[in-house]
């Protein structure tokens, strides 16, 4: 391995994706693959242990979803890259991928030149967006933009933010709300702690009142 080689990780809980997309990249110039995970929590270990330069990142996987290593990973290992490559373009995933630090979201539908190129330009500090990716970011600022304020400081919740609130004031717990919506209970988590910060709310409680007072149910 030469010195100019991008080390990267790919994560994907399910192992043929993972050991054909490791594979096909590890013969690619200037690539090395220096290990695989099948969920973000062994990602994040893998990080921490192997310091790779990119990480190729599934998004709904049991354990720890890729949204939420992102998070973790902008924290522990700041240096490293997340790119995020799956099969879902939907809008939610997109803007949260975004939000919590990804380099960059990709579908699996990509030549292993292209995913080479796509890693070489993360390592570079290039930020880059699937097209159909870019079109949901796009309609979620739009919208953003234009819908009135949810709360006094004009924060507006997304749509999968909603829904857990909706959820919590209906009194499913982060497990029954985490397998409704196809969430780990830490993503579910993760999205209580951002609609009681925007909204000022102390606990479930006053959320579920908020609910019930702003129509939500």
């Amino acid at each position: 391995m030469t010195a100019d080689q991008v080390r990267v990780l790919v994560v994907d809980d399910q192992r043929l994706i993972r050991e054909s997309i490791a594979s096909l990249l590890d013969i690619q110039p200037g690539v090395t693959v220096v290990g695989t995970a099948a969920d973000g929590r062994a990602a994040v270990d893998l990080v921490l242990a192997l310091s790779p330069d990119v990480v190729l990142m599934d998004v709904r996987m049991p354990a720890m979803d890729g949204i939420e290593a992102v998070a973790v990973l902008r924290e522990r290992a700041p240096a490293c890259r997340v790119v995020m490559l799956t099969t879902f373009d939907d809008e939610e995933y997109v803007v949260a991928a975004l939000r919590a630090g990804a380099s960059g979201y990709l579908l699996k539908d990509r030549p292993a030149r292209e995913l080479a190129d796509a890693v070489r330009l993360a390592h570079a500090g290039v930020v880059q967006f699937d097209p159909a990716a870019a079109a949901r970011l796009a309609s979620a600022l739009t919208r953003t933009a234009a819908a009135p304020p949810a709360d006094p400081d004009g924060q507006v919740l997304t749509g999968r933010e909603l829904e857990v609130l909706r959820l919590v004031a209906a009194g499913s717990t982060n497990r029954e709300i985490a397998r409704r919506l196809h969430l780990s209970e830490g993503t579910v988590k993760n999205h209580i702690s951002r609609i009681l910060g925007r909204l000022g709310l102390r606990d479930r409680t006053q959320a579920a009142i908020y609910a019930h007072d702003h129509g939500l149910l």
